[in-house]
């Protein structure tokens, strides 16, 4: 599928005159899955595993395809280990409470990296709290990378837990995570994957990649708001307690007692978002049908085109690695001397969508030495005339604003 008949799909960006840039908080929905959800709607609404006539066995069927769907896009090996969450955010909390709260004890160690967003970090430290256990963090080189040196020197045998966000949401770097992973387990550690950056962009095997759990939202994936996902081990998640109780998660309940329903139920109380469910599926559907190697193919061309364009502006500051296999679609920066809030809503003023603020990643940003960055994100929709844009746009802002900092 060429470019420009991509671009077409998606009807926000033909009615209105913006360059959006912002990807990596939300990626725009093509018409392939606002057509799934409303015929959805029109169709089969009712709610799933709850009734014996026609449309709710329709609706069940729905929703449960999907999870088959996602199963084999990530490579499960079971459908049952794939669980239905509101997001990525809810994923790492179920983790965190249902694993790490049973599993963890006194000086027991949690490792995750400094790169990780607050989804993957403050349950974390809610864990080490509550057991005893040490929260320790691996830092980043000057490079915005983790050295194995760093790796090894952190992930010891006292570690119980690795969480590893795949791609940064700030920096764009690509994580060695089937090495993090395969470390890890060599000192008996379970890994928490947060693919939330990458699954959008490349490929995931959560067989090869070896991980323990692995979580991601879908409004990064060109689906639905409220949709996530969490896969974890079925022999993992079989030991662990439900997260949250109440409806369609028990097997049966006595007045004071209940026993709970066998995966993936047991960790999906009440009424579902199928809509949700259903859009994810139109959008891996979309995903498969463009392909991944066409997905690189159309990002490589325009990051490496905005990267090139934006060095070339001496009054930028860019936080990126150097290394172009090592980075995905994100492309944080600031002007020296200007606000990042200041700087998006001026590039707002003239249509150019950009993320500013710390993005969830407030540890990271006090690492480096900042308060905030302006984040350019990109997908498969942005071509080289939006990094024009975004330059020009640049331009004028520094001009607004140069007499005052120089």
């Amino acid at each position: 599928m060429k470019q420009e008949e991509i671009i077409k799909d998606f009807p926000l960006l033909q009615n209105r005159k913006i360059t959006y840039l912002d990807s990596g908080a939300t990626t725009q929905k093509p018409v392939q899955v606002l057509n799934a959800i409303n015929e959805y709607y029109k169709k089969q609404n009712a709610n799933p595993h709850r009734g014996a006539y026609s449309i709710s066995i329709e609706s069940t069927e729905s929703y449960e395809n999907t999870r088959t769907k996602i199963a084999q896009f990530i490579n499960a090996r079971n459908r049952e280990e794939i669980i239905f969450t509101k997001n990525a955010t809810e994923g790492f909390n179920l983790i965190a409470y249902s694993y790490g709260l049973e599993n963890l004890s006194k000086d027991d160690e949690i490792v995750i990296s400094i790169m990780e967003h607050h989804s993957n970090l403050v349950p974390w430290q809610k864990v080490a709290k509550n057991t005893g256990a040490k929260l320790n963090y691996m830092y980043i080189n000057d490079k915005y990378e983790l050295s194995d040196e760093e790796i090894e020197s952190k992930i010891t045998n006292d570690t119980k837990i690795v969480g590893i966000t795949h791609v940064s949401n700030v920096l764009g770097t690509i994580n060695n995570v089937e090495k993090i992973v395969k470390y890890a387990h060599k000192k008996g550690a379970v890994v928490v994957v947060d693919a939330s950056q990458s699954i959008p962009h490349m490929k995931i095997d959560v067989q090869q990649l070896d991980a323990d759990f692995l979580v991601f939202s879908g409004h990064k994936l060109l689906a639905p708001l409220g949709i996530g996902v969490l896969y974890g081990k079925k022999e993992l998640l079989n030991k662990m307690t439900p997260f949250l109780m109440g409806g369609d998660m028990i097997e049966y309940v006595y007045e004071q007692d209940t026993t709970f329903a066998p995966l993936p139920n047991k960790f999906e109380a009440g009424t579902q978002n199928v809509e949700g469910v259903i859009g994810l599926g139109a959008a891996i559907d979309y995903i498969q049908n463009i392909g991944y190697e066409n997905i690189k193919k159309i990002e490589e061309d325009v990051v490496s085109y905005a990267i090139e364009k934006l060095s070339e502006l001496k009054f930028l500051t860019l936080y990126i690695t150097p290394n172009k296999e090592k980075h995905s679609s994100v492309i944080s920066f600031n002007i020296k001397g200007i606000h990042p809030h200041d700087v998006a809503s001026i590039l707002d003023n003239n249509g150019v969508c950009v993320r500013s603020g710390n993005h969830c990643a407030q540890p990271l940003m006090r690492f480096l030495g900042i308060d905030s960055t302006c984040r350019a994100s990109f997908y498969i929709y942005n071509t080289r005339d939006d990094v024009d844009k975004l330059v020009e746009a640049l331009k004028k802002t520094y001009n607004m604003f140069s007499k005052y900092i120089n």
